[in-house]
């Protein structure tokens, strides 16, 4: 195993804690240290490396242990962290009267037990590697479960030229309209 300087325990939390927890953790440790995070949500892999890269710190790798994800973040500088929200965000209610790509960025299984019809499932750590299959002149309302994951995924098109990208908030955690499933 990687040496860290202090280990958080996040498993069996699922999407947003384990970023969550990681935020309130990594203040305790001076720049340069690292810190290892125990998880079993799949998503958290992308969802701390996306988190880390927003906030200045080094997201090192996973050591992946049968069902338990080992994450390994060096902190930045002691600056204060300012988490920048995406600023474009649409409701849930304005979403159904809306026209453009709705991306799913949760985990593949999250998906298949319930999503919107007509969405897109790219997870969150498969989107930079499939940013060509979408187009950037369409409208693009990026959905997870609570906001967070597609708050990041918004974050990473705006900053690879997509320029009509939407936060869709709260996430599929309120959403109360038709789903389809894939099971």
């Amino acid at each position: 195993m990687i040496q860290a300087n202090k280990q958080l325990d996040a498993n069996g939390l699922a999407c947003p804690m384990p970023v969550v927890k990681t935020k309130k953790a990594i203040t305790d440790l001076e720049e340069g240290q690292v810190l290892e995070v125990q998880a079993t949500d799949k998503g958290s892999k992308a969802d701390l490396a996306a988190w880390a890269s927003t906030v200045g710190h080094q997201y090192l790798g996973t050591v992946e242990e049968g069902d338990v994800l080992y994450h390994y973040i060096r902190k930045g500088s002691n600056e204060p962290e300012v988490e920048k929200a995406y600023e474009h965000t649409i409701s849930l209610e304005e979403l159904e009267s809306r026209n453009g790509l709705i991306l799913d960025v949760r985990e593949a299984a999250e998906y298949a037990f319930g999503h919107i019809e007509g969405a897109k499932s790219i997870p969150m750590g498969e989107l930079e590697s499939r940013l060509a299959k979408l187009d950037k002149n369409e409208e693009i309302y990026v959905i997870c479960r609570t906001g967070k994951r597609s708050d990041l995924a918004a974050q990473l098109l705006a900053n690879n030229g997509f320029t009509k990208v939407y936060n869709v908030l709260p996430g599929m955690n309120e959403w109360d309209g038709k789903i389809t499933k894939e099971i």
